[in-house]
């Protein structure tokens, strides 16, 4: 007589259990999500979490975070995941809200200990991440990723020391007026006290909304309106490198109006040589071109990094610049004629490139900025404008180079 035979599941399919499994996957999502904008991120997580599970597991899982010792990045994804969970409601409804102002409490305090001691905190972006949230303002850092919110510095007016929330502070009397008191003008003196301090929070929410519209400007184009409001406050927002140099290009491409003055800023400061390379290697696009040709032309005086006298913008864009930034965009539309017939492109980038890198040389020379004259200013482009002479502008700009050397 036969016996059945018992079936015993593998290991590994036993072992599975499903809360696991999304544990490990919001685990995966704060360590591989940080250059996605926060606001993505929260998606992905309200996606993969099933409703009835997503306070648990923020429990679990975000809430441990805010007081760990994990990346910057990581903490600043999870304070954003742990609003967005209730962001339609009220920052007072959120189940979450003691947590992240008990955070925000005790990160400011340990900011303001070490900015008492003459040093920069490295927990600023956090504590200004979490004041926005706390004051409501908490959708203004979604379209930002946890990395780039983590790498840009904190103006001084935002500073952790400075940032304060309504409800905060202690609950005083509020003070009498007492003709017959030897101090009549206490009640004066508190009026004025705050005035002041209303004037300072006005203050600080401006440089605020200026600070987003810096980091929003690295990812789209600004309206008049939005420019109008960051342009006055550019010298107090670069007075700290909130803008990297990784960040310059995509603004440059964005907003070619607003580079200008924020490069100028830049470019005032002791330490520019990141600045320059920058400015070296960008794409030959017509914004790249706009704010080259403003930057030529600039007469701000700043101090010369290599000699310490006085020279101006103009002059060291000039001098270590132009002549590298010209080579490097031959390089790149020749890289982009080798895609182009090789089909990776099938757009007319190359042809473009040449017209418009042959206009901006031929506006150089109108300018006095460069000598047609000279070997040292033209001798790359006479080649480069001679191998592509089927281009009508590259054609007449190598005849009047060939014209100028004799």
């Amino acid at each position: 007589m036969q016996t059945a035979t018992y079936y015993q599941q593998p290991l590994a399919m036993k072992s599975i259990n499903p809360g696991d499994q999304l544990r490990s996957s919001v685990v995966h999502l704060l360590s591989r999500g940080l250059n996605l904008p926060c606001s993505a991120a929260a998606q992905s997580y309200a996606q993969m979490v099933p409703s009835t599970s997503r306070f648990q597991l923020a429990l679990d899982v975000l809430l441990p975070l805010l007081d760990s010792s994990v990346e910057l990045s990581q903490r600043i994804l999870a304070s954003y995941i742990l609003y967005s969970l209730y962001a339609p409601h009220p920052i007072s409804m959120n189940p979450f809200q003691s947590a992240l102002a008990l955070t925000f409490a005790k990160e400011r305090e340990l900011a303001t200990q070490i900015a008492a001691d003459g040093g920069v905190a490295q927990n600023e972006q956090l504590v200004w991440v979490l004041w926005k949230i706390l004051k409501g303002d908490g959708g203004d850092i979604g379209p930002f990723s946890p990395n780039n919110l983590a790498r840009s510095a904190v103006p001084p007016n935002l500073r952790a020391s400075k940032l304060t929330l309504k409800d905060e502070g202690e609950e005083t009397e509020p003070a009498k007026f007492d003709p017959f008191a030897e101090d009549a003008h206490r009640d004066v003196r508190a009026s004025n006290g705050s005035v002041a301090d209303a004037e300072r929070d006005r203050e600080i929410e401006r440089i605020s909304q200026a600070m987003t519209l810096l980091l929003a400007a690295r990812s789209r184009v600004l309206t008049l309106s939005e420019q109008r409001v960051l342009g006055p406050l550019i010298p107090q927002l670069t007075s700290t490198p909130i803008m990297t140099s990784h960040d310059l290009p995509s603004l440059i491409a964005n907003n070619p109006t607003l580079a200008h003055p924020i490069l100028v800023s830049l470019l005032s400061q002791p330490a520019i040589d990141t600045y320059l390379d920058v400015l070296r290697h960008l794409p030959p696009t017509l914004p790249t071109y706009d704010v080259l040709g403003h930057l030529f032309r600039d007469t701000t005086v700043v101090t010369d990094p290599t000699t310490g006298g006085r020279t101006t913008i103009a002059d060291i864009v000039r001098s270590e610049v132009l002549g590298w930034f010209l080579h490097e965009s031959i390089l790149w539309l020749d890289k982009a004629e080798e895609h182009e017939r090789a089909g990776l492109i099938s757009d007319d980038r190359f042809a473009k490139g040449v017209e418009n890198l042959c206009r901006f040389f031929i506006s150089l020379a109108n300018h006095h900025i460069i000598d047609l004259r000279s070997d040292a200013d033209t001798a790359e482009m006479k080649h480069f404008t001679l191998r592509n002479a089927w281009i009508e502008e590259a054609n007449a700009l190598y005849r009047l180079l060939a014209m100028k050397g004799y």
